[in-house]
Parts: C-alpha cells; sequence; structure tokens
C-alpha cells in the first residue's frame, strides 16, 4: 500500500542524533534533504544538548551506535529519557538499532541479546505482520548490525518480524516507530563498517564480507523503495525548496 505525501507545513528542520564521531545519517539523511528538510545533527555523547521540545522540529531520529541501551552512560539515559519529549507532543519519532531499542527501553521494556549468542550481522529475512502489511509494502531481506534486539513492550504495535531476533519494527502512538535494521545504509558505510569492525563478522550467525556486498546488490533496491515509501508515511516533505547546497551537504 502507497500513500502520497503532501507538504508538511511549520518547522522544516529535523532532528538527527549521532553516536560517533565520524557518524553519518546515510541515506536517510539524504532522503530527508532532498524532501525539503534540514538537518540539526547533534551528538550527545560529546556534550551536545537536546531540546525541551519539539516545536522547532519536524520530526526526529536517533541512530545506531557501538553501544547498548543498557550502558550506565549518562548519555544514553539522557536519550533514553528524551524520548518521552516526542512521544508526548506526537511528533515523528524515528529509532534505528540502538535509537529503537532506547525508545524500547523508555517504554519499560527489554533490551537484551540472543539467548543462544546469535548475531544478525548481514542480510536476514523480514515478516510483516498483518499491521505491518495493511501499513505498506515491506522488503524481503534487510541489512542488520547488531548482538541485542529488544522485545515489544506495552502499548507498541509490532509491525515485522524476523527468525532469529522477532521484534523488527514497532509503531508507538501515531508517529513513533523503531526498526532494528539499517535502511539509511549506504555503499560507503557498507565498506567502512565491514572493515572498522571486521571482527564482529566472526560473532555466531554472522554472514562474511563478500556476503555483505553480494547481499546489497540483489536486496538493496527494495530496501530504498521501503525507505522511500516509509518517509511517505512517516514524515512527508517539507514545504519549502531543496537546494543544490542541500543535496550536496547531505551525500
Amino acid at each position: 500500500m502507497r500513500f502520497q505525501s503532501s507538504p508538511v507545513t511549520g518547522p522544516s528542520k529535523v532532528l538527527i542524533v549521532l553516536h560517533q564521531e565520524t557518524s553519518s545519517p546515510g541515506r536517510v539523511g539524504q532522503e530527508l534533504v532532498k524532501r525539503g528538510f534540514t538537518l540539526d545533527i547533534r551528538k550527545p555523547r560529546f556534550g551536545d544538548t537536546l531540546p525541551d521540545t519539539m516545536a522547532d522540529h519536524a520530526g526526529a531520529v536517533i541512530f545506531g551506535g557501538p553501544m547498548s541501551a543498557n550502558d550506565p552512560d549518562g548519555f544514553v539515559h539522557k536519550e533514553i529519557d528524551w524520548i518521552k519529549v516526542p512521544l508526548k507532543e506526537e511528533k515523528p519519532f524515528l529509532g534505528i538499532c540502538l535509537g529503537a531499542q532506547m525508545m524500547v527501553k523508555h517504554l519499560g521494556g527489554t533490551v537484551a541479546g540472543h539467548r543462544d549468542e546469535l548475531v544478525e550481522i548481514g542480510y536476514y529475512p523480514l515478516r510483516p505482520t498483518s499491521a505491518g502489511k495493511d501499513l505498506m509494502n515491506w522488503p524481503d531481506k534487510v541489512y542488520q548490525w547488531h548482538r541485542e534486539g529488544f522485545d515489544c513492550p506495552r502499548g507498541a504495535e509490532l509491525l515485522a518480524s524476523g527468525p532469529t531476533y522477532p521484534n523488527q519494527a514497532i509503531r508507538v502512538g501515531p508517529a513513533a516507530y523503531g526498526i532494528q535494521f539499517h535502511p539509511e545504509l549506504t555503499h560507503q558505510m557498507m565498506v567502512k563498517w565491514t572493515t572498522k569492525a571486521a571482527p564482529r563478522m566472526e560473532l555466531p550467525g554472522a554472514q562474511q564480507r563478500r556476503d555483505h556486498f553480494a547481499g546489497r546488490f540483489v536486496y538493496d533496491p527494495a530496501v530504498r523503495r521501503w525507505l522511500n515509501d516509509f518517509l511517505d508515511i512517516w514524515i512527508g516533505t517539507a514545504a519549502v525548496p531543496v537546494t543544490r547546497t542541500q543535496l550536496k551537504a547531505a551525500e
């Protein structure tokens, strides 16, 4: 099912929360800029603040990272607690991997590793639930990079599942989503992840580097279509023109 988006009135900034010095919002950032939004990038891990209200932002995305939502670090707790702001104001919120796990923790849910210590690193099957099918079309396989998963907390609706980690996509209220997989991945990001974090591909259940690139060739077009459809539903487009400078900055 495909929904046509209409221009969003009001703020055109999207809050982007990243967790490493060289982290990038990747394709998600690129597609938001193409839709007329500007990116307000913040890194609480390195001292950036988060807004007390979403009044100046059209939405927010918390991305992934190598840390755990169970870590005791102050910035982790700060981000988990901050999620109450978009949820209370019913502003579009998207948690990707760690960001989704943070939302689950905020809602009182559990984040934990697989009982058999299996990981998902590479491309793995995705199965939409009935609610997910009613919302949109989903890709058959998606790119994963995680050692922990989340349960489906009270008040959340399961949209997609998987054979190893059963909770892959959830919706909370009218505008908050959490996904375990990585639609933001670009080819450059795949090269970087599979190089700098190569030891993780030796973990139980992980796929080898060559399979990541082979999988991208086969499965990425469907993931790209899914992201475009999802953004139509989640945030739409901003009522401002996109400049060449903005497009270049998002690349």
